[in-house]
């Protein structure tokens, strides 16, 4: 059954049109070069719309990975297809496990999350249905159906799982050395309440640890300053690998996240210059060792 007739699951015409026009995603991110203004994260913003940050993360984050089970589970059957190739399942199968990690375990590690306007949250979760669309339709129906379609492509498929693998792992690594950042500081005012004998603030209230920054310093840190952003395009390149160069959909997103991160990742290396000066931030890049 359709959710949206046509659309989700998508028919091939409508599949199309979407990757289509997807692929100009990058000339919007444009305007991200000329705005300071992203209300999210650190540089997340006071506003009674805001969202509080695990609720808005977890919910502009999963409809992706869950809009492209979906149609793995529907589409096949609506286009004739009795059995997907193995590979299929293999590539929606790490689709699934970055999601997971990032949509629904990350809130859970994370000890605080910024709150998030509800502009990044619609935008954010129209990305995730519009990636999800493309990448699923071509997973399960309007790409490679057949064992055929793959034959000759085992290496391929071997080396962009290790190459997804290494750059999760690196994505995981860096994440959890900015929640030891967090963690680090709560450790610390624990212990000062303790040898106080304060349990709470003035107002009554826990004290909290949501606006604890400090410079990161270990891993790929020590070049760069967005380092996660680094290690999820190296997840994408060997996920696209997986897929073929001819994968156009895969294609199309890893060209997104590059381009819509890359501006994030240059207003967040001004943000770290205007709290900790340069001297502070030294020679570091803010997302490509050496050159970005």
């Amino acid at each position: 059954m359709a959710l949206i007739e046509n659309w989700l699951p998508p028919s091939r015409e409508h599949w199309e049109f979407l990757t289509s026009i997807w692929q100009f995603f990058p000339i919007i991110t444009l305007v991200q070069w000329t705005l300071d203004w992203y209300p999210s994260g650190k540089t997340s913003i006071n506003s009674r719309f805001n969202i509080p940050g695990k609720i808005a993360w977890a919910g502009m984050e999963a409809p992706g990975f869950l809009t492209l089970l979906y149609i793995m589970f529907t589409l096949p059957q609506q286009q004739g297809i009795q059995k997907l190739p193995q590979a299929n399942w293999v590539m929606a199968t790490l689709f699934t496990i970055h999601y997971i990690y990032r949509a629904l375990l990350c809130p859970i590690l994370n000890p605080t999350m910024s709150p998030i306007h509800p502009l990044v949250f619609t935008l954010a979760l129209l990305f995730q249905l519009c990636n999800a669309t493309c990448i699923g339709g071509w997973l399960a129906a309007y790409g490679p159906v057949t064992p055929a379609d793959w034959a000759g492509r085992v290496l391929w498929i071997e080396v962009g799982m290790m190459i997804f693998a290494a750059g999760l792992v690196g994505n995981i690594y860096h994440d959890d050395e900015l929640r030891e950042i967090r963690r680090a500081a709560a450790r610390n005012i624990k212990r000062r309440e303790e040898a106080q004998g304060e349990k709470k603030n003035e107002g009554g209230k826990a004290k909290s640890v949501d606006k604890v920054y400090m410079m990161p310093q270990n891993g790929l840190f020590t070049w760069i300053l967005y380092p996660h952003y680094l290690c999820e395009w190296v997840e994408w390149c060997g996920f696209w690998m997986i897929g073929g160069l001819g994968c156009v959909p895969v294609r199309i997103f890893v060209i997104n996240e590059i381009a819509t991160m890359t501006p994030r990742a240059v207003q967040g290396k001004r943000w770290y210059t205007e709290r900790f000066g340069r001297e502070k931030v030294g020679g570091r890049k803010a997302v490509i060792p050496g050159i970005i």
